[in-house]
């Protein structure tokens, strides 16, 4: 992978890169069981990746040695974030390339945009890098197969950041349906609801100064800055995003999935558009999906645009069985009997810390994590399949066995995607 960088924004990056090293010198010394001490980069620190630095810094025997940014301000962020637990700065780096080649470091935290997930997991792995990746785990399906190989062939410990597989009451709630409090269970909903505003018609403008454009689209093929775009409007484009799907419809997806014990659909449709605003956005913000396995089914609704929800809540699963409901809402649960009546409610605790900590967990054992790259492929290929289908208007055959697409050429174009040349990833 090879770009090149103005002396400008050369410059910059160096006076970066040695804000904090002077803080950083002899970390570890003295410091009880360092050998179990985990050294952590964070790559994309606008608003997600601070979250997580601060979450991290939280937790026993962990530092952080790098936070990576292609915006300067969000460098900042990270700096701040992470200095405010652990009491020292960790150093700022632009380019991620560089911060995978430092030894120092064990693990990548990946909050980048989507189009980074897959190509930064994989080049971390080749690394010989840990990875915590942000959802969806990919861009395109063709890059969960890559990451998954990679992830396999060096050995390394990738947990997919759907952090309600690590939440004590939604454990207990899927433990429900698995053991048979509804009886046979054949069909699961997912949903998410919001009121997002229009993203408007963007203009073409100067890159402003604080943002490195070439590095911020990194493997994707260059376009011309627009004004829509940067930091969070790049979501409803296809070319770097996955839409209110993949944004927020993985993290329901993935309990129905885990609820039903399904892998991969054998059939997929989809239904929507871009209803409440004439604007830019590519993805709908009305859209329907279903995914059928055979014997069970998953139906997804998502509405951007229109607040109210499902079963009492914006966002939530429901499991639908012959002797009972349950309906989760990403925290606690509600369990109804046959006539609709309730006779459980737990609440639940939500936050990151379970999910963080059983990725460093695994770090240190070797064991496999609650959302390991594999599960966290298969949930993510949902999203994938449902966006396929609404692109392209057709129903989705898929080979249950591995997901792909059979007998449909134009669908599976979508597969994967175009890169920038020199930055396609290998697993």
């Amino acid at each position: 992978m090879n770009t090149s960088l103005s002396r400008r924004g050369f410059l910059r990056h160096s006076a970066i890169a040695t804000a904090g090293l002077t803080c950083w010198g002899g970390l570890g010394a003295g410091v009880p069981g360092a050998n179990d001490r985990i050294v952590l980069a964070f790559m994309g620190t606008n608003g997600r990746g601070s979250d997580l630095a601060r979450s991290f810094a939280k937790l026993p025997g962990v530092e952080t040695a790098v936070v990576c940014d292609v915006d300067e301000r969000a460098i900042a962020k990270g700096i701040q974030a992470a200095s405010r637990e652990q009491g020292r700065a960790p150093r700022g780096e632009r380019d991620v390339r560089r911060v995978v080649e430092d030894p120092e470091v064990d693990a990548l935290v990946i909050a980048a945009p989507d189009h980074w997930h897959g190509p930064a997991t994989i080049l971390a792995c080749a690394a010989g890098k840990h990875v915590y990746v942000e959802k969806p785990a990919t861009h395109n399906a063709r890059e969960g197969e890559l990451a998954i190989a990679a992830a396999r062939r060096h050995n390394r410990v990738v947990q997919v950041g759907t952090q309600r597989r690590s939440f004590p009451q939604v454990t207990q709630a899927m433990e429900l349906v698995h053991g048979g409090a509804l009886g046979p269970v054949r069909f699961a909903r997912a949903w998410y609801n919001n009121s997002r505003g229009s993203i408007g018609r963007g203009s073409e403008i100067p890159v402003p100064a604080w943002l490195d454009w070439a590095l911020w689209q990194g493997p994707a093929p260059e376009r011309p800055f627009r004004d829509n775009c940067v930091h969070y409007h790049w979501h409803w484009f296809w070319h770097w995003g996955t839409g209110e799907l993949g944004n927020n419809g993985i993290h329901a997806l993935d309990m129905c999935r885990w609820g039903l014990g399904v892998d991969f659909p054998k059939r997929v449709t989809s239904a929507g558009g871009r209803y409440h605003f004439d604007d830019d956005q590519e993805s709908p913000d009305t859209q329907t999906a279903t995914f059928d396995f055979g014997d069970k089914a998953i139906a997804w609704e998502g509405r951007s645009c229109h607040r109210f929800g499902l079963e009492g809540s914006g966002f939530g699963a429901g499991f639908y069985g012959d002797k009972g409901t349950l309906i989760t809402d990403g925290t606690g649960y509600r369990l109804f009997d046959a006539n609709a009546k309730e006779i459980e409610q737990v609440a639940g605790t939500g936050g990151d810390a379970p999910h963080l900590q059983n990725f460093l967990d695994c770090i240190r054992t070797g064991r496999r994590p609650a959302a390991d790259i594999e599960e966290g492929h298969r949930s993510t290929l949902l999203c994938h399949l449902g966006n396929i289908a609404w692109r392209t208007g057709r129903t989705i055959e898929c080979d249950p066995k591995t997901g792909r697409i059979a007998g449909d050429d134009r669908s599976m174009a979508l597969w994967q995607r175009e890169y920038r040349e020199g930055w396609e990833p290998k697993g």
